[in-house]
């Protein structure tokens, strides 16, 4: 039978001037490019014993799965800077989710624009860039197939399915606009932390966003003129979370299991952990002291409801590319943008440097794939920076000069090759920071906030004696962390003079101690110094030597 289609084969091309036998024989694959929103290695296939993610597993049991992939930034603007730029934000800048990367980079070509330069139909649904860096311009070429939406009937999707959730957001919106006026529409009054309606995948946006990417398709491959680059992302499991009741009903409470680890890391730094903001503004949530066991129950119950949504979403618009009968030219690669503590440390939240918040699950499938690769783990540490030339690499369209990450393609071939020694995150104090990496407001502290901010100041002054000052604390201070296979080391500095000591210093070994409870650092004077020399290499000077 291959004889036969070989055969077959050469009629065609012979039947065809040059042209277009180049054109047979040198196909540019599509890109299917899916990101999720705070989504932390809490899937089936990377252990997880109660989520449920059998599309993600299968496409996991299909692809590579790597094992040890950390952002460069655990909060949603800049580690999607660096994602989809190619930069790390100590170059480019962006910090927190306030830097729109266009203005601190005006000249920088992202990751879409780079294959929409090189002859790629480029186009996105949902949540890629952060949101108000959409790019619209430079990044994509064409807008998705809303048209198709309408004359579907489909309605524009909701925040909340329960008016009651409506009304009750709406009211305490109000009531702390009143209180404490405009620094109150920074996201002090977001609504409940959860909903479980019995509606529709579409009714919320990433059920809506998962149609709307497979008409988009549809449209492009109707065309038949370009390869396409699809952006797909997903907003869930970012908070609220809220999905259709069937997602929640897979789940029994009564197995739901909350971390046994809901304290600070033993000698750890206080400025490296928040007091969960990001939670505590919902309603609901207590705005100060712990999260009962109860309570604590039901949000990971929400997570994970979450999760199962979108796993559900991704086994739609895998199945709609196999339908189309473009599957086979088509790199499918999955990314989170940052893991998130569920209690994890004491805290609910992403936003720290610690293992929980910088790991993020990461899978990739391609139609070359050598099969001994395929449904393979690698060990290997690779950073989401390192996406951007990866997908350049594989669909043959060079590397710009100033990305910043290392194509893993050769890992597709041996995913035991001898890899990157460390990969780097960073986060400035996420314990005097918002939730969105901002510094703190002035009149954030006039709010419920106050006392919260007031016990984290106090822990860090009598943690740190005299090295505390509040404008360093507060605006310089920078936690960078470094990964290796064996240890997590963070060096607190001040960005603004990197050449300068430490002014605290963590280290985890992951070989005893994989939660990250207890700072060895003092203890382990040796073994500091030795990481502090690999530490400033930098990431060039952690590159293999393959």
């Amino acid at each position: 039978m291959k004889f036969f289609s070989l055969i077959y084969l050469l009629l065609i091309i012979l039947g065809c001037d040059k042209k277009e036998a180049k054109i047979i024989t040198n196909k540019k694959p599509n890109i299917l490019f899916i990101g999720i929103d705070d989504l932390r290695p809490e899937l089936g296939c990377y252990g997880s014993d109660i989520a449920i993610s059998p599309n993600l597993d299968k496409l996991a049991s299909q692809g590579l799965l790597f094992n040890n992939a950390y952002c460069q930034q655990a909060i949603c603007g800049p580690s999607r800077a660096s994602l989809l730029t190619g930069i790390r934000p100590e170059i480019s800048g962006v910090f927190h989710n306030y830097i729109k990367f266009r203005e601190a980079n005006p000249d920088v070509i992202t990751l879409p624009q780079h294959f929409k330069n090189n002859g790629y139909e480029t186009v996105y649904t949902g949540k890629i860039f952060h949101h108000g860096d959409l790019d619209e311009e430079k990044s994509w070429s064409r807008l998705p197939a809303l048209d198709s939406m309408s004359s579907k009937g489909i309605k524009n999707p909701v925040g909340f399915a329960l008016e009651k959730n409506n009304k009750e957001r709406a009211e305490t919106r109000k009531e702390m606009v009143e209180k404490y006026g405009d620094i109150a529409k920074y996201g002090l009054a977001s609504g409940m932390a959860y909903e479980s309606a019995d509606v529709s995948d579409n009714t919320y946006s990433d059920g809506y966003n998962t149609e709307l990417a497979i008409a988009t398709m549809k449209e492009m491959l109707a065309k038949k003129d370009k390869p396409f680059f699809l952006g797909l992302g997903f907003n869930k499991p970012h908070l609220n979370w809220v999905a259709p009741k069937k997602y929640w009903d897979l789940y029994d409470r009564d197995k739901i299991k909350i971390t046994s680890q809901d304290t600070i890391p033993e000698n750890g730094a206080e400025m490296g952990l928040h007091p969960s903001f990001e939670l505590r503004v919902r309603s609901g949530i207590p705005k100060k002291g712990a999260i009962d066991d109860e309570l604590a129950i039901t949000l990971k119950h929400a997570y994970l409801a979450c999760v199962s949504y979108v796993d559900a979403q991704i086994g739609k618009m895998i199945t709609a590319l196999e339908e189309a009968g473009v599957r086979d030219n088509t790199i499918i690669i999955v990314w989170s943008d940052h893991g998130w503590h569920l209690g994890d440390m004491g805290i609910w939240g992403k936003a720290t440097n610690y293992e929980i918040a910088t790991r993020v699950p990461m899978m990739i499938w391609t139609p070359d794939m050598p099969k001994g690769s395929q449904g393979k783990t690698t060990e290997a540490l690779v950073e989401l920076v390192d996406i951007y030339p990866t997908l350049a690499d594989l669909a043959g369209l060079g590397i710009p000069n100033h990305v910043e990450g290392t194509s893993f393609k050769p890992l597709l071939e041996n995913p035991k090759a001898d890899w990157k020694t460390a990969a780097f995150s960073q986060f400035p104090s996420p314990a005097l920071r918002e939730w969105g990496a901002f510094p703190i407001r002035p009149a954030m502290r006039e709010t419920y906030f106050g006392p919260l901010l007031a016990e984290v100041e106090e822990r860090i002054i009598k943690q740190q004696g005299d090295k505390w000052d509040r404008k360093l604390f507060e605006n310089n201070l920078m936690g960078y962390a470094m990964r290796t296979q064996d240890y997590r080391l963070i060096v607190w500095k001040d960005k603004t003079q990197r050449e300068s000591k430490p002014i605290f210093i963590e280290l985890y070994d992951h070989k005893t101690d994989p939660l990250e409870t207890m700072n060895i650092a003092d203890k382990s004077p040796e073994l500091v110094t030795e990481l502090l020399i690999q530490f400033n290499k930098g990431w060039k000077g952690n590159l293999s030597k393959h």
